[in-house]
């Protein structure tokens, strides 16, 4: 009777200490898709932090969009319906636009020169973010950045004709666009597929897994093998919701998924080009460009920076991104 008082009484204890908020379960949002390796990214965290924690911090995860575009993320993080999000660098760049200089068009030629810069500048940035309203809890990237259009693109003009998804928000980078000769048309990323087949968009910028991931390839099959930017991503948490998770446990769960990111990149990296070869298979059609076109590619972007550097993106950090790229370029010269 003794212990089935004491089992009753623990019983009863654990349920209060769950009604008092003692358990606590952080809903995530990412436009990831299920099986995605950013999505497998995601369940590995949950495990570790409910391992960790004993169970007094879960993670639920809501893949796929279904909570909406990163943009419906951030409010919904903002106003507590989300408490977390895996966000790409459009979405960190509406939170603090410094993240942009991480993403600049042909900026980095490799992932070392983007860890060596990520790396040193990972703090100002956490601390821009920090100062509206968000903590990053870890760092990471989608892969490469390359066109992805119903017909061949060898050039940038190519494109001109074509009408290309940009993500909903970004009214500098649209105008910048436009004033170039493009054809942008903002929309929401859960909205690719469908704009696809209607004829909304011809031409879309991302990288090889995700257009593996998400089957837009399959609307369209080719594929510009130029190295435009680096995707970067980030697991961030709202503020208010990480002061709530008990204090003893926020460096556990912070190293965590700082750990669990670190992991992941050495896996996920290899599988771009698993992806290219899978889309292959199925249709896609990759398009060399030649020495001439990628230095009209290089133009462009250069072209490009200048209107949006100082507006879009903080001139300061896009210089000291470039001064740590350069930097690294040197040191790895050597004398």
């Amino acid at each position: 009777m003794r212990l089935a008082l004491f089992t009753s009484l623990a019983a009863a204890a654990t349920l209060l200490a769950t009604a008092n908020g003692l358990a606590q379960t952080l809903k995530v949002g990412t436009l990831a898709p299920e099986g995605s390796p950013w999505h497998d990214l995601l369940v590995d965290i949950g495990e570790k932090w409910k391992v960790d924690s004993g169970g007094r911090v879960t993670l639920h995860i809501y893949p796929g969009g279904v909570t909406g575009d990163e943009p419906d993320m951030i409010r919904k993080m903002r106003v507590g319906q989300l408490q977390a999000a895996a966000l790409t660098g459009a979405g960190l760049a509406l939170i603090a636009p410094e993240v942009q200089a991480l993403q600049m068009p042909m900026m980095f030629a490799s992932y070392d020169e983007l860890d060596y810069v990520r790396d040193r500048v990972a703090p100002k940035l956490e601390a821009a973010i920090e100062k509206q309203g968000f903590k990053v809890l870890n760092w990471g990237d989608a892969g490469w950045v390359r066109f992805f259009a119903k017909r061949p693109v060898i050039r940038p003009d190519d494109l001109k004709p074509l009408k290309i998804f940009t993500w909903e928000g970004d009214t500098t980078y649209v105008e910048a666009m436009k004033e170039m000769g493009y054809q942008p048309v903002p929309l929401a990323a859960t909205d690719i597929y469908t704009a696809l087949q209607s004829g909304l968009i011809d031409a879309f910028p991302t990288t090889a897994i995700a257009a593996l991931s998400f089957q837009w390839f399959g609307l369209a099959n080719h594929m510009t093998d130029v190295r435009w930017a680096p995707l970067v991503g980030a697991l961030i948490v709202s503020t208010n919701a990480w002061r709530s998770v008990p204090d003893d446990l926020k460096p556990i769960l912070a190293r965590d998924a700082a750990d669990a990111a670190i992991a992941a990149r050495a896996k996920i990296r290899p599988l771009e080009d698993q992806a290219i070869v899978a889309m292959q298979a199925h249709g896609l059609v990759v398009h060399t460009v030649p020495k001439d076109a990628l230095a009209e590619w290089e133009a462009t972007a250069r072209i490009g920076d200048q209107k949006i550097i100082g507006k879009a993106v903080p001139a300061a950090m896009v210089g000291e991104v470039e001064h740590l790229r350069d930097q690294y370029r040197a040191e790895k010269k050597g004398p």
